[in-house]
């Protein structure tokens, strides 16, 4: 890949975890002078380097912080006591409008803990207004945003490091989670040889469907006729409790996780109260409708599936706080997820900022009126990764099978796609039990994704094993495996169940189907992807054929 400057992996001297063995080198610039780096056509627009300086908390390194034209912030740190040659890009969450550097899922990674990686961001080209109204009027924004940030950061930040250091980066890496999961992708898809290796957590790459069909059925499935919730959250508990007494030893452990939700048959009615019954204690009939209605997701008045089965895994009820209120009257957050999304950019030229939920129409024909627009250009879900493959990339990709954002079965959907339209060779999945949104939930949350990928890129070793851990107040509780999907972890009966040591990795020898029906399953496919460009205050989106 045109990312890496060093040789094949098989002839480069490895260490103990599987990295490539390299010398780390000093800067050949002091940080200041960054400044004065003349990056005129590095990427199709001006650069503006607006301050360089040291930052001595931990491993010292110089902030670099600037502009790619219009609005693309830039943030690099770039170490000063040896960087070992590796470029690291992380991305951002929502709607991003931020430039942090934010390491999630990858912060025990060793280059990263020792502060010898060079690390960049992107705002994406907007600040702030994460309620989308930045999109309004603003079609590079959007342009930005769906996919052109990503990529002039990789070049700009490319170009900073071999004036800073002498050399370009050995290898290139990104990871993300969320928003950032989409960009991973969207750079694998859109530009193939930006970067070695990718980590993509809880990729909302399905964004158009999610941000509006998903999203707004969250918050619609459980008002009753005059607007008002049917369950609130005081509720989620006991239907969390009654979840895991029917699923949670399906695994061979009672250890409060369902290693795999989709052979959970549990059935709400089971809570459905008695006469005399404390209703505290139990669902009434409507209630009970509303959580497999939850579950289950969003449909049209003939049950014809209007995102992909399964919206929210059993055993992930005591994070559906996201949409399921704690009070009358209170504002989810789901529902500005999707207003967000449906207002400004759902019709990328026509912003609507009166547009409430109940105009979303559950129907095949809104369906498509709503998501296709946005989805040839701002969803990241053509699975034809042959040019990355090609390449030499690898990508890894997680999810939380507890997440409440974004369903994992979008995720195993696409994974799906991948392996059937390529070889698969180079791509893993890893679910993680009990995981939620990019992190947190009862199971063990905390994990390296990175130190994988950089291994089956430097060295050809092929990931396996991760160890993920509960910590809590510093010290490790519980640790448990996670093997690529579809293998799972079992207790092999000897030891504590807490101790990752004591699990095997086992392939079920009837691995679950996917039901992958839905009326946006051809979304998953290659050929209508567009490359929109902003004229005169307009988005101009070519014509493309629709994925049906």
């Amino acid at each position: 890949m045109s990312a890496s400057t060093f040789p094949a992996a098989s002839a480069v001297a490895t260490t103990a975890s599987g990295l490539a063995d390299l010398p780390a080198l000093p800067p050949v610039l002091n940080c200041a002078d960054v400044t004065g780096l003349d990056l005129a056509g590095v990427t199709d627009a001006p650069v503006t380097i607006r301050s360089a300086t040291v930052v001595s908390t931990g491993a010292p390194y110089c902030e670099v912080r600037g502009t790619i034209a219009p609005a693309n912030t830039i943030v690099m740190r770039l170490p000063v006591n040896g960087w070992t040659q590796r470029y690291l890009q992380t991305g951002c969450g929502g709607l991003c409008g931020n430039a942090t550097i934010t390491y999630g899922q990858a912060a025990t990674c060793q280059p990263i803990a020792d502060g010898t990686v060079a690390s960049a961001t992107t705002d994406m080209g907007h600040q702030g207004q994460n309620d989308g109204s930045w999109a309004a009027g603003n079609p590079q924004a959007q342009i930005d945003f769906a996919y052109r940030g990503v990529h002039v950061t990789a070049q700009v930040a490319k170009a900073v490091i071999a004036a800073f250091y002498g050399r370009r980066p050995a290898y290139s890496y990104f990871n993300g989670c969320s928003d950032g999961g989409r960009e991973g992708l969207m750079a694998a898809q859109r530009y193939p040889n930006d970067f070695d290796g990718i980590a993509a957590g809880a990729p909302a790459n399905n964004m158009a469907v999610q941000n509006t069909f998903h999203h707004a059925w969250n918050v619609l499935a459980n008002r009753d006729a005059d607007g008002a919730a049917i369950l609130l959250a005081a509720k989620l508990p006991l239907i969390h409790t009654a979840v895991l007494a029917a699923c949670d030893t399906l695994d061979g452990l009672r250890d409060g996780l369902i290693d795999d939700p989709r052979l959970c048959r549990f059935d709400p009615a089971t809570l459905h109260c008695r006469t005399g019954q404390d209703a505290a204690t139990c669902l009434s009939k409507a209630e009970a409708t509303v959580v497999k209605r939850l579950h289950d997701g969003a449909v049209d008045a003939r049950g014809r599936r209007l995102e992909p089965a399964i919206a929210h895994e059993w055993g992930s009820e005591l994070e559906w706080t996201l949409f399921v209120p704690a009070a009358q009257g209170q504002t989810v957050a789901s529902e500005n997820f999707a207003l967000s999304y449906l207002r400004y950019l759902a019709r990328p030229n026509d912003p609507r900022p009166d547009y409430r939920l109940t105009d979303l129409k559950f129907t095949v024909e809104s369906f498509w009126q709503t998501v296709l627009p946005s989805s040839t250009y701002l969803a990241a879900m053509d699975p034809d990764l042959t040019a990355f493959q090609r390449g030499g990339g690898k990508l890894l990709l997680w999810h939380g099978w507890n997440d409440q954002h974004i369903a994992p079965q979008s995720t195993l959907a696409y994974y799906d796609a991948l392996r059937e339209t390529t070889d698969g060779r180079f791509a893993r999945l890893y679910l993680f039990p009990g995981v939620a949104h990019c992190g947190g939930g009862a199971g063990p949350n905390t994990f390296d994704v990175l130190t994988p990928v950089m291994a089956w890129v430097e060295s050809g070793r092929q990931p396996g094993r991760i160890t993920a851990a509960n910590v809590v107040a510093g010290s490790v509780t519980r640790t448990r495996p996670v093997f690529p999907y579809p293998a799972v972890a079992r207790y092999d009966g000897t030891g504590s169940a807490d101790d990752a040591a004591n699990f095997v990795a086992v392939t079920p020898r009837k691995p679950v189907r996917n039901d992958n029906r839905w009326i946006g399953q051809s979304l998953y496919s290659s050929g209508y992807q567009t490359w929109p460009r902003a004229v005169a205050g307009k988005l101009v989106i070519p014509p493309a054929p629709h994925p049906r």
